[in-house]
C-alpha cells in the first residue's frame, strides 16, 4: 500500500499506473482508494490520510465543486510509505477519528 493525506474539502480524480492512466477495463476494477479513519491538524488544515493501492503512481487531486478554492487541480507523483506516514503524524499538530454516528 502506498498512502497520501488530502485536504478537507478536496477530492481525487484521475489516477495513474505504471502504464498511464488508469483503465478500467484493463484492471478490470477501480483503483483501491480509501480514506482512513484518520486525520491530522497541520498548520491549521485538517488532512485525512487515504490509502491506495501499490499499483497506483499518481494522482490528480482537486478541490470539490462546492469549494472556494482558487486551485483547479494539483497532481500527486510523490505518494508515502507507512513509515513516512507515521512520522507525519509524530509531527503533527493534531491527530483525531471523526465520530461514529
Amino acid at each position: 500500500m502506498k498512502y497520501f493525506f488530502l485536504s478537507e474539502g478536496w477530492t481525487y480524480g484521475r489516477v495513474w499506473e505504471f502504464g498511464g492512466l488508469w483503465g478500467q477495463t484493463t484492471w478490470r476494477k477501480p483503483p483501491h482508494i480509501q480514506r482512513l479513519n484518520c486525520g491530522i491538524l497541520q498548520k491549521g488544515e485538517t488532512l485525512w490520510l487515504y490509502e491506495v493501492e501499490a499499483a497506483v503512481i499518481m494522482l490528480e487531486v482537486k478541490p470539490q465543486a462546492n469549494s472556494q478554492s482558487n486551485i483547479g487541480q494539483v497532481v500527486l507523483k510523490r505518494l508515502i510509505t507507512a513509515e513516512q506516514v507515521i512520522k507525519v503524524l509524530t509531527e503533527a499538530e493534531q491527530i483525531f477519528q471523526p465520530q461514529k454516528t
